[in-house]
């Protein structure tokens, strides 16, 4: 496909942590190819963060509308201009897609639902990884995306790299899939290899911290509440669950998990943090430290690789598996996502 067939569409991105950052540097570097290769030129319109935006100037040839061809990464934030509201951003920009990198905390949920909302209600689609929101006003977004006929994306909230989440909306559709079982946590599969191999839980944190594995805080990562998060979300994509009233029961991993796991590797067996969820037990999902056995996928993992096992009774047991657990793991699930709601739909293969 020739460049100047791609169709223009113009991106806001909201937040610019590394997950942000990655999104833009990818684009920057492949943006040719991708419009070149998917039929959609990715527009970088404006970046915000909560207390400034910055406005790529327009690129040569465009009118005066038109936002940078390029996506050349910002100035400093010194050079940014004043944040105005959602609206005024969206509207200014002829948004196509808003693309949320902001973080999943309690204390930006209402920001990333607001303007969510907003973007869906206008017919702009939503691109996103921040969880919280997801959590909280599922149904909500639901409608407002039904309102304003847009679509909202989430593999970068399920599992970075790994596409579990386009399995769960579409791969298995019409499969019979009756459960999920998943590993979506790579800092909990490393931390559970390096405590079979005789490390202290500080040990085996700080070395996945070293290796950029981990957080900073990866208390979410260790208590079972990401992965019981990325679990409610495939479930409801899957099943139609709305994710905020799905319960959870998490068992976590503290300093009395070495020994279970120095115990299940002397057996030839895996300790590994399961997050699993069941058509029959509707609104529940679990997260269990399960001694996984040899030929089972969850076994299978190494280092902070993760999976998810979609259980199809007639159909058999569907796996996905591996994918880069990282911001540029994560921006790169939103490439893919932000290619998959703004590329025209096309007749035949496409």
């Amino acid at each position: 496909m020739s460049e100047h067939s791609a169709t223009p569409v113009s991106v806001v991105l909201s937040g610019y942590g590394p997950v942000g950052r990655a999104y833009v540097e990818h684009l920057a570097a492949h943006g040719e190819a991708l419009a070149d290769r998917h039929g959609a030129r990715l527009r970088l319109a404006a970046v915000r963060t909560g207390s400034a935006e910055y406005l790529p100037p327009p690129a040569e040839g465009t009118d005066a509308e038109g936002t940078g061809d390029t996506w050349a990464p910002p100035p400093p934030r010194s050079a940014w201009g004043p944040l105005p509201s959602p609206a005024e951003t969206l509207d200014r920009t002829g948004a196509g897609v808003l693309v949320q990198c902001l973080p999943s905390s309690p204390e930006v949920r209402d920001q990333a639902a607001a303007e969510a909302l907003l973007a869906l209600r206008r017919g702009v689609h939503v691109v996103t990884a921040t969880k919280s929101h997801l959590l909280s006003h599922w149904r909500e977004l639901g409608r407002a995306a039904a309102e304003g006929g847009s679509l909202i994306r989430i593999s970068g909230a399920t599992g970075a790299a790994l596409p579990a989440g386009d399995l769960a909306r579409a791969g298995v559709r019409g499969l019979g899939c009756r459960t999920i079982r998943a590993c979506p946590n790579g800092t909990a599969t490393f931390v559970l290899d390096r405590l079979a191999a005789g490390d202290s839980l500080a040990d085996a944190v700080a070395e996945a911290r070293r290796r950029g594995i981990a957080e900073a805080d990866p208390s979410a990562d260790l208590s079972g509440s990401d992965a019981a998060t990325k679990a409610r979300l495939l479930a409801a994509l899957l099943w139609g669950w709305d994710a905020s009233a799905v319960r959870t029961e998490t068992e976590p991993v503290d300093d009395g998990t070495a020994r279970a796991a120095r115990e299940a590797a002397a057996s030839g067996h895996r300790l590994r943090a399961v997050a699993g969820a069941s058509a029959d037990e509707p609104l529940l999902v679990r997260v269990r430290l399960e001694r996984t056995a040899p030929g089972d996928p969850l076994h299978a993992l190494t280092g902070p690789e993760k999976a998810v096992v979609y259980g199809c009774p007639d159909a058999g047991d569907i796996t996905v598996s591996g994918g880069r657990s990282s911001p540029l793991g994560a921006a790169l699930a939103m490439v893919k996502d932000t290619l998959d709601v703004a590329v025209p739909r096309r007749l035949g293969f496409g």
